[in-house]
């Protein structure tokens, strides 16, 4: 059976981590391709977010060049609120039950799983790769997830990945602070912050 990763972020932006990430999980678990699928209204994040037309060009732009990655605005345009069994239920019907997904996540997403809306159909319709910065695993990820339901624990694989520390809160206030960020975004995103003012630079008292 074919594996497809689906990635889901705000991306807001995306970063280098997000990309080293989703090359690992694709390498890692024989992922045919990835699909990066940036939100739309995500129920999980609170207060004001990027355009989505601006974040999804962004993701676009920084995978254009890896032939496994692809994009989809399956999100930005579903109204109301973005929910994950609701994309997961969308790839099934795209690509059929030939096909095992994974969706891959954050560490700290996939501690929140429970709160996740319809979480055990969510946990029978795919499974997941929680990625983490190596040694966190080791430093109370995997003792955290043990709490988790047995059915749920089945389902995630932990995966370690160089580069992680970076963050979109980070480089935001990078961005705002006048601080480079060509060392933690694709040059490409970065352009793109600086060509259409993302993230506003704080002027200068």
């Amino acid at each position: 059976m074919n594996r497809v990763g689906i990635m889901g972020g705000t991306f807001d932006p995306i970063h280098l981590g997000h990309l080293a990430a989703a090359e690992a999980a694709r390498a890692s678990f024989s992922l045919e391709k990835v699909i990066f699928v940036p939100t739309g209204n995500p129920p999980h994040k609170a207060g004001r977010i990027t355009p989505s037309h601006h974040r999804l060009e962004m993701v676009k732009i920084a995978t254009a060049d890896n032939p496994y990655f692809e994009v989809s605005d399956v999100e930005v345009f579903r109204p109301g609120k973005s929910y994950t069994i609701d994309t997961i239920d969308y790839f099934q019907n795209l690509i059929g039950n030939k096909h095992e997904i994974f969706f891959i996540t954050g560490a700290d997403a996939i501690l929140e799983i429970l709160t996740w809306h319809d979480v055990e159909r969510l946990m029978q319709a795919c499974k997941f790769i929680a990625v983490a910065r190596p040694g966190y695993a080791l430093n109370g990820l995997n003792k955290e997830l043990s709490n988790l339901p047995e059915y749920i624990q089945k389902r995630i694989s932990v995966l370690e990945v160089k580069g992680l520390h970076i963050s979109s809160t980070q480089v935001r206030s990078d961005v705002q602070s006048g601080k480079s960020i060509h060392n933690v975004v694709p040059e490409t995103v970065a352009d793109y912050i600086y060509k259409h003012n993302l993230y506003k630079i704080l002027s200068r008292c």
